[in-house]
């Protein structure tokens, strides 16, 4: 009898904790639309999820802080932001409610502690809307869609505008430019709609227009006849690679700004959260998001010189083939590229190691690096062998980065990974560039050695990067309390 009323309270419980995440889902996107304000549960996305995956994302949250953290905590606080009268904002729902745990009875109420953290602090910018053009629509490109069409909401920030391409745009273009915006064989249906307007040359998505333009060269095409002005380009072609190659974006009619989806020679390559604010939007027009491995393993190895310092180093790329490399044997102008990517691990260059030095020049010239493509399509790992200044242990880097991933400057860049089970497959679709792998971390008994594993979505987590970058050379980033 007593196990069937247990098992009846356990029913009851899901049902209750269920309906609160569906009210938790609904508070979410009325703050989103209404509002402006987007919120995160230890930097992980809310909007458009599901009530598993939120439920999940709690799980996550309660390990990661080792404090309760649950769905009728975080709708009570999530209720109380919009009671408030607060500015467009980025909110970290998980650390309010870690935070309102420990200082909880210093406040009347949930309203009233929210308004002790955030009420005086977040300032009331006019942020100024930034048209986007997409120059080019590969794998990057259609992420980076996907996103700023996913979280245009009431189209404060960033605003696409334009994709641009090589060849006709007719119907049948724009259909299969469209059907590989919605589906992906990776990253799933996209959460939105995708048609065509074969009048206008355009993709309607969401039901907005994105001009689908065609041309040869950037310095022909006149932006302004699309009422598109003061625009960022996002070159995601691979094709223009330096600041004369790049400048020409800016010989194009409406543009301002460039940004480079790849390594760039003579312009500043950045990776966010690390050393944007080195380069000021203001009397910079061409950035470099730098590469997805770059953008990995960066973060991770500021923590750590930052705390142990870094004597030396070597980086291995466990890397997705990608589509420089042949699909079945074939002549390749790199060797070992032209064998079949999903037949056989291939031995191959990066720069990542001394790409490094640009975001983080204490590290010029300490570091080795290569690379190994294996067959996956996406998801990809760093290995760091590292020889540290100061002695340390697996407890002590775990701790540093630990905190790294919950307070500071690198927050939305290292995420810290608890799952003793983790493989490829399940890093996919993460918004951080660098995973970090708590539970595969090593450390040489006389602790001068560490060995840290670094998981990265070469895809999906560099777009977020791409974005974050973006949004910071338009100056559109909200307040974000993280």
């Amino acid at each position: 009898m007593s196990f069937n009323k247990t098992y009846e309270n356990e029913l009851a419980f899901q049902a209750d904790r269920r309906r609160a995440t569906v009210e938790f889902i609904k508070t979410v996107s009325d703050l989103w639309y209404d509002n402006s304000i987007e919120l995160v549960i230890f930097r992980n996305q809310l909007i458009d999820r599901n009530v598993s995956q939120i439920i999940n994302l709690h799980e996550y949250a309660a390990k990661f802080v080792q404090k309760p953290i649950s769905i009728f905590d975080t709708v009570e606080i999530a209720q109380a932001i919009k009671t408030l009268d607060i500015p467009p904002a980025k909110l970290d729902i998980g650390k309010l409610t870690y935070e309102y745990h420990t200082e909880g009875n210093k406040h009347n109420n949930a309203t009233a502690f929210v308004a002790s953290k955030l009420k005086d602090k977040v300032k009331n910018t006019d942020l100024k809307p930034k048209d986007v053009i997409l120059y080019g629509f590969g794998r990057i490109g259609r992420l980076v869609a996907r996103e700023i069409m996913a979280r245009t909401g009431k189209g404060s920030q960033l605003r696409l505008r334009a994709i641009v391409t090589r060849g006709v745009v007719d119907a049948d273009v724009l259909e299969k430019r469209a059907s590989l915006l919605r589906s992906d064989s990776v990253h799933g249906e996209f959460s939105g709609t995708v048609d065509i307007d074969v009048k206008n040359k355009a993709l309607k998505i969401n039901g907005t227009t994105v001009h689908v333009i065609s041309a040869n060269a950037p310095e022909e095409i006149d932006y302004t006849k699309y009422k598109i002005n003061h625009a960022l380009v996002i070159d995601n072609t691979g094709a223009f690679r330096d600041k004369k190659a790049l400048s020409r974006h800016l010989k194009s009619r409406g543009v301002d700004k460039v940004l480079l989806t790849a390594p760039g020679k003579e312009v500043p390559n950045i990776v966010h959260g690390v050393n944007h604010l080195d380069h000021n939007p203001d009397t910079v027009d061409i950035f470099s998001a730098a590469s997805c491995t770059t953008n990995a393993i960066t973060p991770v190895l500021k923590a750590i010189d930052d705390s142990f310092g870094v004597k030396s180093g070597h980086i291995e790329t466990i890397h997705a083939y990608t589509n420089d490399q042949n699909l079945v044997d074939n002549f390749h102008n790199k060797y070992r590229r032209g064998r079949a990517a999903g037949l056989n691990m291939v031995i191959t260059e990066t720069g990542a190691g001394s790409a490094v030095a640009k975001a983080l020049p204490e590290l010029a010239g300490k570091l080795t690096s290569n690379a190994i493509r294996v067959p996956v399509p996406n998801g990809s790992l760093a290995i760091l062998n590292l020889e540290l200044k100061n002695k340390t242990s697996v407890d002590g880097i775990n701790t540093i980065l630990k905190k790294y991933a919950l307070e500071g400057n690198l927050v939305e860049q290292i995420k810290f990974e608890l799952n003793d089970e983790l493989v490829s497959s399940d890093i996919i679709g993460c918004s951080a560039p660098s995973i970090f792998d708590s539970k595969a971390t090593i450390v040489r008994p006389d602790g001068k050695n560490a060995v840290l594993y670094v998981w990265y979505d070469n895809e999906y987590g560099y777009s977020h990067q791409v974005i974050r970058l973006a949004k910071y050379i338009a100056k559109v980033r909200r307040f974000t309390y993280y």
